[in-house]
């Protein structure tokens, strides 16, 4: 159906209300026992502590906006909780107590800003038990009387109790009259609390005479010491009326067990011994007393009995003693040889301890207070008395040598007494020495250091050696052995050594001797050392130069040298200086004192130079020189020196002439030159007969006869084998000018490679002698030679046709040429 104009309008403005409306908040309403909401039936225990979170208020707004939550109070009551306005915790914050306010008003609100709603809330507070119960119409007297059985009785230790009221849990109890202010059970601040209170409830029993005695102080022991006099009372036994309000009188009697040694007093109940401590037979008595409870009639009305121990004590008042074999003793003695064997018994001890007392009281300890270790005592516990052995327990620490008395003191004292009583007893041993010690050097090794001049029979040194031991075992014998030793003696009992009265020492031929000493007691023990013996160099010798008469060549610019020896044995004895002690003109030679090298001084430069100083012009000089060594006192030796001069122009004239001047001053490197030279020719000869030798052997090989007949030898190679000999022997023969003597016919020359027919080959025709060639040797000037010469006076130099020369020439000749003809044959 259609809407009139003014139905839409009102369906319009209805939509505009209701888009501008805003609904207030609510709490939550969680029920009874919730602690979130609104608060609705909340409790609270009067003893929650404050400052607890105790609820939390709870709401929401429709539109969802933020809300706050409030409390408040009536003005005239106290302000017990407080909120937080964002969550809405409310927390105590006064003491709460039940039994002045146990209901609390408050309004609470929640609001979103715009809208607030507010609540009236009833909080109650819960009861915690926080009082105590209280007895009223006090003190309490009942009057019972003893009655029959299951009733209070008067007879007991007390005569008034007091009774408590209780009620544990679900159980309660309660005397006559009915409980007053029972105790009440129930919880404060979260816990369970009983509160208590007691009161005193007298009760007045009349006696009746239904009870038995009964004894005091149970049980009984009673003691009987050694100085108790006959009669003296040892022990009271006391009983009583087991009737406490009218007691009877009580009797005591001694039944059995005394065998005549106690007796009691029926009245008081005391026990006397009747004998003396030493007459009692036994330790220990058991006695049994009987009581009997008089009426007051004079009749029996009950008894009892009870038994009763008496010991028999020994005092302790006597110390442990120790007795030897005629009694008492505190000192013993025993002598006994060092180095006893291991768990010996010192059997010459003879030793008893005893204590007079019994019991625990003669019980003790022994021990031994000493060195430690050494010995050791059984037994070690004693009860009343024991026989002591001492047993040996380190034999090494038994030693003479170390101390000759061993003291100890054995202490006897005792265990379980409050006494402690004790005796000591001294033990001395005096040791015997034994041989048991080598003797020993107070050192490994010893170092003399003597002259070598020291005459025959002089000290060397003096060794000691130690034997602990005494007597004869003391007692060392020395000797001495070695490779070195013969030159030296050694004292058998002072240890002295000496040289042999012959000896004759030389620091340059021995200079040091080591051998052995031995000390060695009587019976064979010895022990070893280790001598040393240093010659000390003495400046005994004279340097001494190769010849007293030397030549030596000298190249302008190089040095000759001297050389002298001196033989003794150290420094600076052998040491050498050397000096220039005579020449003519004196500035001409510079030495070195420490090498022995001589040079021209520095102003020499050449032969000119040197012939315009000298007074003939000559280049030969003769120079005296001395060597002297640096011992003190020292000694020297003069020599003369004659030295040819000349220079490297003449040297360069002729190779031959160079190594004539070269090995002048060494002729022994000629020598070598020579024997080398020979030794390369042996060699090669040797190297050709043997080759020769084979080829030769091979040729001389019979051969097959049919072979024979068709390979017959050919001469030509023998004929170009010989041309080529020749050849050779005519070149070697130029070389050294040598004319060659006639061949050896013995020589076997076969051809190589040539197959020669079973029979001698005919002997090779003479080789043709090769011309001697005339070509002279030339040999440069040599201003020396190898045999000293006199200087000479001409005051030109040598020519090539010097005497000198020629001789030498001739001399190698000779040698090239017999050599040459001895080993002809193999050419």
């Amino acid at each position: 159906m259609r809407c009139g104009p003014w139905a839409a309008l009102a369906v319009g403005l209805l939509h505009f209300c209701l888009a501008q409306a805003n609904f207030a908040p609510h709490f939550f309403d969680n029920g009874a026992g919730s602690t979130n909401g609104n608060m609705a039936l909340f409790s609270l225990p009067e003893d929650t502590p404050v400052g607890s979170h105790v609820y939390t208020l709870n709401g929401t707004d429709p539109e969802g906006d933020p809300i706050s939550y409030h409390i408040s109070f009536d003005p005239n009551t106290r302000s017990v909780f407080s909120v937080d306005p964002n969550f809405g915790n409310i927390t105590l914050v006064e003491e709460l107590d039940r039994e002045r306010e146990d209901e609390i008003e408050a309004i609470i609100s929640i609001s979103d800003g715009l809208n607030l709603v507010a609540e009236k809330v009833v909080i109650l507070v819960t009861d915690a038990n926080d009082e105590a119960p209280r007895f009223i119409q006090e003190p309490y007297i009942v009057l019972v009387p003893e009655v029959s059985e299951g009733s209070l009785g008067r007879d007991g230790v007390h005569s008034e109790g007091t009774a408590g009221l209780t009620e544990p849990h679900s159980s309660r109890v309660c005397p006559s009259p009915p409980c007053l202010n029972p105790p009440s059970l129930g919880r404060l601040r979260g816990a369970d609390v009983v509160f208590s209170v007691t009161t005193t409830v007298t009760i007045n029993v009349e006696d009746v005479q239904d009870m038995a005695p009964v004894f005091v102080g149970t049980p009984y022991y009673g003691y009987v010491y050694e100085d108790t006099i006959p009669g003296s009372e040892v022990l009271k036994v006391v009983a009583i009326d087991g009737d406490r309000g009218k007691p009877n009188h009580i009797l005591y009697r001694l039944m059995n067990g005394s065998d005549g040694a106690f007796e009691i007093n029926e009245t008081s109940g005391g026990i006397s011994v009747l004998q003396s401590p030493a007459q009692l037979g036994r330790e220990v008595y058991e006695l049994h007393i009987q009581v009997t409870e008089i009426s007051s009639a004079g009749s029996p009305v009950a008894q009892a009995m009870i038994p009763v121990t008496i010991r028999i004590v020994d005092l302790n008042n006597h110390p442990p003693t120790f007795y030897g074999e005629s009694g008492p003793q505190n000192r013993f003695e025993l002598s006994m040889y060092e180095h006893p064997p291991q768990g010996e018994i010192l059997r010459g001890l003879k030793i008893t301890v005893n204590d007079s007392d019994q019991g625990a009281n003669a019980k003790f300890n022994l021990r031994l207070v000493g060195p430690g270790g050494v010995f050791r005592v059984v037994p070690q516990t004693v009860l009343n008395e024991a026989q002591v052995t001492i047993i040996v327990e380190n034999s090494a620490a038994i030693d003479f040598e170390k101390s000759k008395v061993l003291a100890f003191k054995l202490l006897a004292i005792e265990v379980n007494t409050p006494e402690k009583f004790s005796s000591t007893a001294d033990i001395v041993i005096q040791l015997l020495d034994t041989n048991d010690n080598v003797p020993k050097f107070t050192s490994h090794y010893y170092i003399a250091r003597i002259p070598e001049n020291t005459l025959g029979g002089s000290n060397v040194v003096a060794v000691t050696a130690v034997d602990p031991d005494t007597g004869p075992w003391g007692k060392v014998k020395y000797s001495i052995y070695g490779t070195g030793s013969d030159l030296f003696l050694i004292h058998p009992s002072t240890g002295l050594i000496y040289t042999q009265p012959w000896a004759s020492l030389d620091a340059e031929g021995t200079s040091r001797y080591n051998f052995y000493v031995k000390a060695e007691d009587m019976e064979g023990r010895y022990s070893l050392a280790e001598v040393f013996v240093t010659l000390l160099d003495v400046n005994d010798h004279y340097p001494q130069f190769g010849q007293s008469i030397q030549e030596k060549t000298m190249v302008l610019g190089t040095p000759v040298k001297i050389e002298a020896t001196d033989q003794d044995a150290e420094e600076p004895n052998n040491l050498v200086d050397y000096s220039i002690t005579h020449a003519e003109p004196a500035n001409v030679f510079d030495i070195d004192a420490h090498t022995g090298e001589i040079r021209l001084k520095n102003s020499i430069h050449s032969l000119d130079a040197l012939q315009n100083i000298t007074p003939n012009g000559d280049y030969t000089w003769s120079l005296q020189v001395q060597a002297k060594d640096r011992g003190s006192p020292s000694f020297s030796t003069t020599a003369v020196l004659k030295i040819d001069i000349t220079d490297t122009e003449t040297l360069s004239r002729g190779s031959m002439a160079a190594f004539l001047i070269q090995t002048k001053d060494n002729p022994m490197k000629a020598v070598g030159v020579l024997a080398g030279v020979m030794a390369i020719v042996v060699a090669i000869t040797v190297l050709i007969s043997t080759a020769t030798f084979w080829r030769n052997k091979k040729s001389n090989k019979v051969q097959p006869v049919r072979r024979v007949l068709r390979r017959r030898p050919s001469p030509a190679p023998r004929t170009v084998r010989i041309e080529w000999l020749k050849f050779r022997r005519a070149k070697t023969a130029t070389k050294f000018m040598l004319k060659e003597d006639p061949p050896n016919e013995n020589c076997n020359n076969s051809s190589a490679g040539i197959t020669m027919p079973p029979r001698a080959p005919a002997p090779p025709p003479p080789p043709r002698m090769a011309p001697r060639m005339a070509t002279q040797w030339k040999v440069p000037t040599v201003s020396g030679s190898l045999t000293p010469q006199q200087p000479q006076q001409s005051s030109k130099p040598k020519t090539l046709g010097s005497p000198i020369q020629s001789s030498l020439v001739s001399e190698l000749r000779q040698k090239f040429e017999k050599k040459s003809v001895d080993n002809k044959a193999y050419f």
